[in-house]
């Protein structure tokens, strides 16, 4: 474990490096991100001028859900962003050079590359949280903050696990450019709370497809009551989930054959 972090360690600063060598671009990146972030706010704000609730969501209550599929996306694309790049690596071939080193693969494409730019999407988005909690009318105490971060977390790694996999049949499906586009489209859908849904599309978002763990069972931790149940579910999914990722990987390496092939 110890060799392991101080790899990450060097990945760590080696994009740190690289982020700092263009300086400008870097913090242009930062406030694009931070701006983006305003822009939704604006939406909701519009949105919640010609009603007090949707689907049993009051203004407040949408910007808690709003930051948590902020945060789950600015974690996702700083501590995981090198995995979109594996298709390309496939492609050109660098693969091979990855597939070879005395370190876990998975470890390496999942982490060579922090994504620095979303630091400023991350602090954004707990400003947003805490201004959502603050209006939406909850009081949420230290065991509903607990259950919020714990599912957070397991979104976190349902979101990984799920980009993992679809990174992955890139190793196949080689001239297909954006798989990565498909994950931005789970989470445009994550965003809106699955009660807008019909309640047979409700389940199926929950124990079939699971994305309402991604954003509106988190938010619904602080902004109702806690419920137990979807916190072990939520936990037993992401488990699942990522030990399914795991093994494709590694069914994955044992049959890549290199792009030489």
């Amino acid at each position: 474990m110890g060799r392991y972090w101080r790899i990450y360690r060097e990945f760590f600063v080696s994009s740190l490096a690289r982020e700092l060598e263009f300086r400008a671009n870097f913090i242009a990146k930062l406030l694009h991100n931070v701006v983006w972030i305003v822009f939704f706010l604006l939406i909701v704000v519009v949105i919640y001028r010609n009603t007090d609730s949707v689907a049993g969501w009051d203004r407040g209550d949408a910007l808690v859900l709003a930051a948590t599929i902020f945060l789950l996306g600015s974690f996702s694309s700083a501590f995981f962003f090198s995995l979109v790049e594996i298709p390309e690596q496939v492609r050109r071939g660098t693969l091979d050079f990855i597939v070879t080193k005395p370190i876990d693969s998975q470890f390496w494409v999942s982490l060579r590359r922090f994504n620095f730019d979303q630091l400023g999407a991350i602090v954004a988005g707990f400003v947003l949280l805490g201004y959502g909690v603050a209006t939406s009318g909850a009081q949420p105490d230290f065991p509903n903050w607990v259950a919020y971060s714990v599912l957070l977390v397991c979104a976190t790694a349902l979101y990984y696990a799920f980009m993992l996999i679809l990174m992955t049949l890139g190793i196949w499906l080689v001239r297909v450019d954006n798989l990565w586009v498909l994950g931005e489209t789970v989470q445009q859908v994550a965003r809106y709370p699955i009660e807008i849904y019909s309640p047979l599309v409700q389940r199926t978002l929950t124990f079939v497809l699971p994305l309402a763990f991604l954003a509106t069972v988190p938010a619904s931790q602080l902004v109702r009551k806690i419920d137990y149940a979807m916190v072990l579910v939520g936990l037993a999914w992401s488990l699942g989930l990522f030990v399914a990722a795991r093994l494709i990987w590694n069914f994955a390496m044992r049959h890549y054959t290199s792009a030489s092939s």
